[in-house]
């Protein structure tokens, strides 16, 4: 396959190190290929990343768009309306759900990182836990759509999570080993919006079909399965086959790729904070929106669908917008952290309308606020992400411990907002205020912990 029109360059034109993941690790200003947005100190021994076609950067993101829908659909909408079916008047249950999946999902997925980057097959290091990732997360949600309660179904999901985790964190990996510097931040862009078109399409067309469970589960899943299965064979990588092996697995090579110095990597500790808190604050004002909006509207959960479509694709266009204007300005100007504070300032704004909407031109007018907010953010967050990375031959296991910054929100966020509303409840009533106004002031704070703190990025 290495030999094919549609293969990726070779590894050294891509820039990638294959040395085994005890390579020495390099500075965010080698990784980076930029001196202007980076480090002047720079002491890379590999080539730098030459730019990538138009081509690449369509398809990643169209398996990208894929994964979302495949999995956010059912952490934003379909899992709340099968938490209803099998127990009703337990909405509690959906947190303890969303929780121990991703609690799962962060335990392995260092390994995973890490087995990734050590992968020699004839499909390169990337493409095979994409095709594997996807396929098990879709037939994760067909258990899903068929459990007999919400005990199995929890387990299910387990795997389902697994399953699209694991896709979408190889094709984020795909990213990183080939778009150089100068594209960063359009494909930060490009994912950025696809993550978030992804799920208001996706909860769009569950709303057209919820008549169906099993069909609310199964279409997302199967438009997720097709759209992130085509990107390993239209843009193949090089065979690693012939690459020289990583070290053999021990131990204390398990433990440490959970971990990393911050003392050695600063900017990538200050910006791992920033995401946790942003995300912490993101997750407290998504994981219950279903039972958010059917409180404020007055309406059965199982008949909230067509409203969560229409708000979320409601703000689809300007986010899109918004987002690849963002990510495409801050290459020209070499600018990404501003974006990130402007993020965070009109989360606060969208946040606190959220909080106070008592009516479906409120919650509109809030969803499409915090929409443009997740744009600006997204704009600009991974191409920061892949800036800051230490040692780019370890890329599978330092993005795996920088998506710890948001699967530990994901994990814990819905539990806690679950505490905070139970804790606040007046009767039956739960406090989505006091939630909605906690989630805005976290993600300002992290907003600001990456604007202020994140040196070698301006």
């Amino acid at each position: 396959m290495s030999n094919s029109n549609h293969s990726e360059p070779s590894t050294r034109e891509s820039g990638v190190a294959f040395s085994g993941i005890t390579s020495p690790p390099e500075t965010a200003g080698s990784l980076a290929g930029s001196q202007q947005l980076n480090s002047p100190t720079s002491n890379a021994t590999e080539p730098p990343l030459t730019k990538v076609s138009a081509g690449f950067l369509a398809w990643v993101t169209i398996a990208a768009f894929g994964t979302a829908m495949a999995f956010i659909v059912p952490t934003s909408y379909s899992l709340a309306v099968r938490v209803s079916e099998l127990a009703p008047d337990h909405e509690e249950y959906l947190g303890y759900v969303l929780g121990a999946a991703q609690i799962f999902y962060l335990v392995l997925s260092p390994l995973i990182g890490l087995w990734s980057d050590g992968t020699r097959s004839r499909l390169g290091r990337r493409s095979p836990f994409i095709i594997g990732g996807s396929i098990l997360g879709f037939v994760a949600l067909l258990g899903i759509a068929l459990a007999p309660n919400v005990t199995v179904m929890s387990v299910i999901w387990v795997f389902g999570l697994l399953g699209w985790g694991t896709s979408q964190q190889a094709i984020i990996n795909r990213q990183a080993d080939r778009v150089p510097e100068e594209q960063r931040g359009r494909i930060s862009a490009l994912s950025g919006v696809a993550n978030q078109v992804a799920p208001a399409i996706g909860v769009g067309i569950a709303a057209a079909v919820h008549s169906s469970t099993f069909l609310v589960f199964v279409i997302p899943g199967l438009i997720g399965l097709v759209l992130s299965l085509i990107l390993p064979f239209v843009k193949r990588e090089a065979s690693t086959i012939q690459m020289q092996k990583g070290p053999a697995m021990t131990a204390k090579l398990l433990f440490s790729s959970y971990v990393f110095n911050p003392r050695n990597s600063p900017d990538f500790a200050w910006n791992w904070f920033g995401r946790f808190l942003f995300f912490i604050g993101l997750y407290f004002n998504t994981s219950y929106a279903t039972f958010f909006y059917a409180q404020r509207l007055g309406l059965p959960v199982k008949d909230i669908a067509s409203s969560v479509a229409i708000i979320g694709l409601s703000g689809v266009v300007i986010a899109t917008v918004a987002g690849l204007a963002g990510g495409f300005l801050s290459d020209k100007f070499h600018r990404r952290r501003l974006f990130i504070l402007i993020g965070a300032l009109v989360f606060v704004l969208g946040g606190v309308t959220e909080a106070f909407a008592h009516s479906f031109a409120q919650l509109l007018l809030g969803a499409v606020v915090m929409q443009l907010s997740i744009a600006a953010f997204n704009a600009v967050d991974q191409a920061i992400v892949f800036a800051v990375i230490p040692d780019r031959s370890q890329t599978g296991r330092y993005l795996a411990i920088v998506a710890f910054a948001q699967k530990i929100p994901s994990a814990i966020a819905p539990p806690v907002a679950t505490v905070i509303l139970t804790l606040m409840a007046t009767g039956a009533e739960k406090d989505y205020t006091l939630l909605y106004l906690v989630g805005a002031v976290l993600a300002l704070i992290g907003g600001l912990l990456i604007f202020f703190k994140v040196k070698t990025v301006r």
